[in-house]
């Protein structure tokens, strides 16, 4: 016979969004708390390691691996997804780069008809989240518990691209997070004195002490329950036993853009006629869930450094890699505390354009796929990416079985104005690294090359070459038209005591990297949840 829980509140993933929902809610002793996460608990040394992310990008034993479906706009190819498996989730694997977005994204939100979620009634929750190790100001908040810091600014290739972006017109910015997003300068990651500060190390861990909080780990959540159209619980299976944790006062799915969708399908919630497909009955006819889905997709530019001062270079050299251990050890300093992208700006491809369009940022090592190691020569890398995504994807079931992943369906560059935007961006980064200061750190562009030159060209090579920066949203997307998903509070639609609280909700997905903002979406439903949210009707 099935084991049963008895909770008030069931939290479905410890990822980014869970750990905050999970820490927030039991903050009142009163209220009982269960958070499931499919994944084991974080103690893989290589996740608090900040350079540790190339150790995880493929470790299955804490990611997810997934793959999407072979894609016709970009030469039928298909893109590895890494997505944590793991405490924390993704803020567990992820590039540590914090950035909120613009300004103009939150109030794009609000625009579509989302009460209370414009940028100055998202910003109280960005600040609350914070620890900013700069002190306090207008757009941040010290008292936190995701840790925000600089990074180390003793590369010169970083420096490099830096003055050489300002030397061809684009403003210096030293936070991409405060009043624009403009310019150029060096990013902050979530780390703390040198180690990975996730939301399962921020958030979780000083929590998992209360005694109204339980977290059980390796536990697959494989049906969402319902009576009628009252979600009352979730069944789980952990070490080949079914379990059931009931929910007296809601369940929160925070599975993130690919397994929320998922699971709201195998529960009987989605197209009707899809999960007729599979089998599955219906529970709600909601035809929104798993579409719309956005993604950043990049290209690169890879080059060959004129001197062995990069990544590659400490990688592949025995005594490079024992320096490097050494000075993490006795000073939490090096080159194992670098993240993905230590330097990036922000540019409009055309100048009508309100806000930037276009990331595009500097790693201090080069590879062909970060899962197949580094390249055995001196290398450091640019990629080019579109802020703001035309094209528009699908989740879909590939069979009934909560141990199946799901086909990801991305639909990359299938817009006009991502394929010229991605054009475009790659032009911003050779006119940068055109410039004498970055000169004199190339010997030569190793790919794209400069055979590749004219627009249609680099459009080839950006299908052929390029691939995901990791920001899956918008899969159960917030708003009231036929795509919807949730509503303003996050409630699904048509359903009682069930929420979406995750990168999936975001009605278009944010101008930049994802984890911050699928942060504060859970700061702030929480508020929502206690009722410390009054939203006008």
């Amino acid at each position: 016979m099935a084991d049963v829980i008895e909770a008030d509140f069931v939290v479905i993933g410890a990822g980014s969004a869970g750990c905050v929902m999970a820490v927030r809610l039991s903050e009142d002793p009163g209220t009982k708390v269960v958070l499931l996460e499919a994944g084991g608990a974080d103690t893989n040394h290589w996740i608090h390691i900040p350079l540790g992310f190339g150790k995880t990008f493929a470790d299955a034993t804490v990611n997810w691996c997934y793959e999407t479906e072979a894609d016709p706009s970009i030469g039928g190819r298909k893109i590895f997804w890494p997505r944590g498996k793991v405490l924390g989730g993704s803020s567990s694997i992820n590039g540590m780069v914090y950035i909120r977005g613009q300004k103009e994204d939150f109030d794009h939100w609000r625009q579509l008809g989302n009460t209370g979620w414009s940028f100055d009634e998202c910003l109280p929750y960005f600040k609350r989240a914070e620890h900013q190790t700069r002190g306090p100001d207008a757009y941040h908040g010290t008292d936190g518990p995701l840790c925000v810091s600089d990074v180390a600014r003793d590369d010169p290739i970083c420096e490099a691209f830096i003055n050489s972006a300002e030397a061809c017109g684009i403003p210096r910015n030293d936070d991409f997070n405060g009043a624009e997003q403009d310019g150029v300068g060096y990013h902050q990651t979530t780390t703390r004195n040198g180690r990975r500060c996730s939301t399962a190390v921020g958030y979780l861990r000083p929590a998992m002490k209360r005694p109204n909080l339980r977290v059980i780990t390796h536990a697959l959540s494989e049906r969402i329950a319902f009576e009628g159209t009252v979600a009352t619980g979730v069944e789980f299976r952990r070490e080949g036993v079914s379990h059931t944790v009931t929910a007296t006062r809601e369940v929160i799915l925070c599975g993130g853009a690919i397994n929320s969708p998922q699971l709201l399908m195998l529960s009987g919630v989605g197209h009707q006629a899809h999960l007729a497909h599979h089998g599955i009955p219906l529970v709600h006819h909601l035809p929104g869930v798993g579409q719309s889905l956005q993604d950043h997709y990049s290209a690169p530019i890879k080059l060959r450094s004129r001197f062995p001062i990069t990544l590659n270079d400490v990688v592949n050299s025995n005594l490079g890699k024992v320096k490097a251990g050494l000075r993490y050890m006795l000073f939490r300093t090096g080159a194992l505390t670098g993240g993905v992208s230590p330097a990036a700006m922000f540019v409009r491809t055309r100048p009508e354009l309100a806000s930037p369009d276009v990331k595009c940022s500097i790693s201090p090592f080069s590879a062909d796929r970060p899962q197949d190691g580094l390249h055995k020569w001196s290398g450091f890398t640019m990629i080019a990416y579109q802020l703001r995504p035309d094209s528009r994807g699908e989740i879909r079931l590939k069979s009934a079985a909560p141990g199946d992943a799901p086909a990801m369906i991305p639909n990359y560059l299938s817009a006009e104005v991502d394929r010229r935007a991605i054009v475009a961006g790659l032009g911003w980064c050779r006119r940068v690294l055109a410039h004498p200061g970055m000169q004199h750190f190339i010997e030569s562009e190793y790919l794209p090359g400069p055979q590749v030159q004219t627009d249609d060209e680099l459009l080839d090579y950006a299908r052929q070459m390029g691939g995901t920066v990791f920001h899956p949203t918008s899969t159960c997307k917030m708003g009231s038209d036929a795509m919807s998903v949730v509503d303003a509070t996050l409630q699904v639609h048509g359903l009682n005591g069930l929420r979406v609280v995750d990168a999936s909700i975001m009605p278009t997905v944010a101008s930049g990297n994802t984890n911050a903002p699928t942060i504060m979406i859970a700061e702030k439903a929480a508020d929502l949840i206690r009722g410390k949210v009054a939203l006008a009707a």
